[in-house]
């Protein structure tokens, strides 16, 4: 059975429990306001008749009624005498006697004041019955009665209006009732099929119509907020996996070429030292043995390129795992440990140990005077690892020209900035150069490298809420901020232990 059937049937039960409550105390009212006044019309009449013993011509005892004619003929007079015998003797008015009507009245033990409804060769009548006492002894019992046919026919339609009205109001109702129902649970249903086309799997952008302020509209509000949620995380699970197909076959991709070479060097290797030719030579003995087709000096010099390029792709190969191994440590959520570090002696390092890197642009480190005194919370050796990624892009795709490094400042903020005059980056490639594996096609096949480092640049920058800004033209030039936030917090005291003292720059004024 369904919800709306239930609550219909629910409804017209109680309205119908209402409705037989209602028509009862209206046929109850109505009653007593017909029947009360015919029990008034019969006491009145009652109350002028005078009942008095009297003696016959015979010497016997009987009961007199006087006044014994009523004004309204639907009205008969009766009186019933006990004074011959218990059975007692009957005498009526003239309306009685002419329709041969005889009210029947107890027997003489039982006789009683009070009403009586009776039915007289089919007709309905109300007799009120009043005692006669004479000394203490019930002696007669006057009976007036009252012909209710059209009370009672006024009874009887109003019965049956009250039923009709009550079967028919509660058919209305309940068809009203069945109306609203399915009305009024319309919504649910909505959310129903909504929910079907959302386990189907056909439209996640769907939303449920509705912004009643009532609890199905709060439910609506609910579920819709859900099925957001559900296509917001369905969606970033897409572009997860669409991004984990692509981060694999890029990968192997990159890890393919250098296995490639690194095979082929090898095979090379082991034909060049087991490559015979087809000439023969003759050793001390005399016995013919297969002459090399390669020289001595020529077979070293192949294995000396050959282990050089193995070398190489080795290399290679080992930054390309470390660096997949430091975006796997980013996807599963690694946090790095961080503390409070001083900033200039770290920039400074970098600057240093950059001037070695193979390069041909020129190096230039400007002033970092910014950074004096500034710390910052985070790790070290990870924001090294980001100012190399900068430095080292910075020099890739510089052929010639400049690299510079400046320190800025921006109220709380302080930034390394790494500026290259080199080949730009262009407008369309902007939004992506994050991505891993990502190169520009301008720069792909001329200038080597994974496409790994910015993406582990942007992960280490996020781990030190830090904001990476990017500022180039296609025209020539790149700038990369990176914008850290500025600790200010008070330095511990040392307490027994000594401050360490940091290493001299060399080159630095020492004060």
């Amino acid at each position: 059975m369904s919800i709306r059937l239930r609550l219909t049937l629910w409804y017209s039960g109680l309205l119908a429990a209402v409705l037989a409550i209602f028509c009862i105390l209206i046929y109850i009212i109505v009653y007593q306001n017909t029947v009360g006044g015919v029990k008034s019309r019969l006491i009145t009449e009652a109350e002028k008749i005078r009942i008095t013993p009297t003696v016959d011509w015979s010497g016997d005892y009987d009961l007199n009624a006087r006044s014994m004619f009523a004004f309204d003929a639907t009205i008969g007079i009766q009186v019933v005498s006990f004074l011959q015998t218990k059975e007692g003797s009957v005498s009526k008015s003239g309306n009685l006697a002419a329709s041969n009507i005889t009210f029947p009245y107890p027997a003489y033990e039982k006789v009683a004041e009070g009403y009586r409804q009776v039915s007289i060769g089919g007709n309905p009548f109300i007799i009120y019955n009043k005692p006669y006492i004479l000394n203490g002894q019930l002696v007669g019992l006057l009976q007036v009665g009252a012909y209710t046919d059209k009370e009672s026919g006024f009874l009887s339609q109003i019965r049956f209006v009250l039923w009709i009205a009550g079967l028919a109001s509660l058919a209305l109702a309940f068809v009203i009732g069945l109306f609203l129902a399915r009305k009024a649970l319309r919504p649910i249903e909505k959310v129903t099929e909504a929910a079907e086309l959302v386990q189907s799997g056909s439209d996640l952008k769907l939303r449920i119509p509705g912004e009643s302020q009532d609890e199905i509209g709060r439910l609506t509000r609910t579920l819709n907020h859900m099925l957001e949620r559900v296509e917001r995380a369905y969606n970033v699970l897409e572009e997860s996996n669409t991004a984990q197909r692509r981060f694999v076959s890029d990968a192997s991709h990159e890890l393919r070429t250098p296995l490639t070479t690194i095979r082929g060097n090898v095979d090379l290797l082991e034909k060049v030292w087991t490559e015979t030719t087809a000439g023969e030579a003759a050793d001390e003995r005399g016995t013919a043995v297969a002459k090399p087709r390669l020289s001595l000096a020529e077979r070293e010099a192949l294995s000396r390129e050959a282990l050089h390029d193995i070398s190489d792709e080795a290399r290679r190969m080992s930054r390309l795992v470390n660096d997949l191994l430091s975006l796997a440590r980013a996807d599963a959520g690694y946090v790095v440990d961080k503390e409070p570090i001083e900033l200039l002696p770290l920039v400074e390092e970098a600057a240093r140990r950059a001037a070695f890197l193979p390069r041909n642009a020129q190096w230039i480190v400007g002033s970092l005077d910014k950074l004096a005194g500034i710390r910052v919370v985070g790790n070290r050796d990870y924001l090294m690892q980001l100012l190399f990624i900068l430095i080292e892009n910075g020099f890739k795709y510089t052929p010639a020209g400049e690299v510079r490094l400046e320190a800025l400042r921006q109220g709380d903020r302080v930034g390394l900035s790494v500026a290259d005059t080199g080949i730009g980056i262009a407008k369309a490639d902007m939004p992506r150069i994050f991505d891993r594996f990502y190169r520009a096609d301008e720069s792909r096949g001329q200038t080597a490298g994974t496409g790994l480092g910015l993406s582990i640049a942007k992960w280490i920058a996020d781990m030190h809420r830090a904001a990476l800004d990017v500022q180039s033209s296609p025209e020539g030039g790149s700038r990369f901020t990176v914008w850290l936030p500025a600790d200010f917090s008070e330095r511990p005291d040392y307490g027994i232990m000594e401050a360490s003292v940091r290493p001299a720059v060399p080159g630095a004024e020492r004060s």
